[in-house]
């Protein structure tokens, strides 16, 4: 079934062309509470069915569940889909469930994960593959070398990289083209705006912000503290601390007073800021915004017609300059913890 609707084209890195929103499918597995896979798969569908043909999965996600529940949307659908996928957390599921993080970039781990995933999905090729975390043991150069070869083998058609400085995606371009970077970025995650993302404009690597609406902010019925993580979850992230959670919150409500005015959703708004200050950036980006409904997909690829104010904009950025709290626990693990 082709798409119903038309979403523009966004070119990453590498000429990697890509819908102008994505789809992170890390939505569809039990970390936010338990999944229906017939439902899953329906969401899956509709969201190709509404256009949004980028979608993001990772070997870890459900323990390769993930990659499984895709390959029934590719059995059928193979030629609609840009997949990306990734391999690099090496830490079992007890292991992560203990905040116990491992990557692993040897060259032998590259090119098992990538037969592994490839099984799971039951495909010949991924079209971006990235390495989720940076094996600070490992010369990055090893890691994309061996990635690299997986091009040259026909098994990946382009590479990406997450969480890596601009230092490590400088020494990457250095090995291999890179089509994007993947990070946290949003109205309430905004370190990666010092130096990946004008590396990334400065090198023609594109972006692809995870977590754009920001983990816990703008959920369910949007910014009400109910929607908030809760327990081992919400120890991780400083930003939801004692001292910073009210001034984390006054972000959501100019973002709601935003989408009054605009007669848009907040999470639109969040969303098109991101689509402005990317521009604004010179970076190409591509978000992938997960959820469980279908309604929600929907919703986010209608942000691409949200039209932000200058006004608008002065108002969400000094907001969002206020916003306090590091977006991870073990900032080793991400990209702030190591510029």
């Amino acid at each position: 079934m082709a798409a119903e609707n038309s979403v523009p084209s966004v070119n990453l890195g590498d000429e990697l062309c890509v819908s102008a929103i994505g789809f992170g499918a890390m939505a569809l597995t039990p970390v936010y509470g338990e999944v229906d896979d017939t439902e899953s798969l329906a969401t899956l569908h509709r969201t190709v069915d509404l256009g949004v043909t980028f979608i993001d999965t990772a070997n870890v996600y459900g323990n390769g569940d993930n990659e499984r529940l895709i390959s029934q949307l590719l059995a059928d659908r193979r030629d609609e889909v840009t997949l990306a996928t990734k391999f690099g957390i090496a830490s079992n599921p007890a292991q992560r469930a203990a905040r116990e993080l491992i990557a692993r970039g040897d060259a032998a781990y590259v090119r098992q994960c990538i037969d592994e995933s490839l099984q799971r999905l039951q495909t010949d090729v991924v079209d971006l593959y990235y390495m989720h975390r940076r094996d600070t043991n490992v010369p990055i150069e090893e890691t994309v070398g061996a990635m690299a070869e997986l091009v040259a083998a026909g098994k990946v058609r382009h590479l990406g990289l997450s969480e890596v400085t601009a230092e490590e995606l400088r020494a990457a371009v250095a090995v291999h083209p890179i089509a994007a970077v993947q990070s946290e970025w949003s109205i309430w995650s905004r370190d990666v705006e010092t130096n990946v993302v004008p590396t990334a404009a400065e090198l023609g690597v594109g972006f692809v912000p995870y977590s754009p609406l920001g983990r816990g902010f703008l959920t369910g019925t949007i910014g009400s503290t109910d929607d908030l993580p809760t327990g081992d979850f919400r120890r991780t992230m400083p930003r939801f601390g004692e001292g910073a959670l009210d001034a984390n919150l006054a972000v959501v409500a100019l973002v709601k007073s935003v989408a009054v005015q605009q007669g848009a959703t907040p999470a639109q708004v969040a969303l098109a800021w991101l689509r402005y200050r990317a521009a604004a950036l010179g970076v190409a980006a591509v978000p992938i915004p997960g959820t469980r409904r279908a309604a929600r997909v929907e919703e986010n690829r209608d942000s691409l017609a949200v039209t932000l104010t200058p006004e608008q904009l002065d108002s969400l950025d000094a907001a969002a300059a206020a916003v306090t709290g590091h977006r991870f626990g073990n900032l080793g693990w991400v990209s702030a913890g190591r510029e």
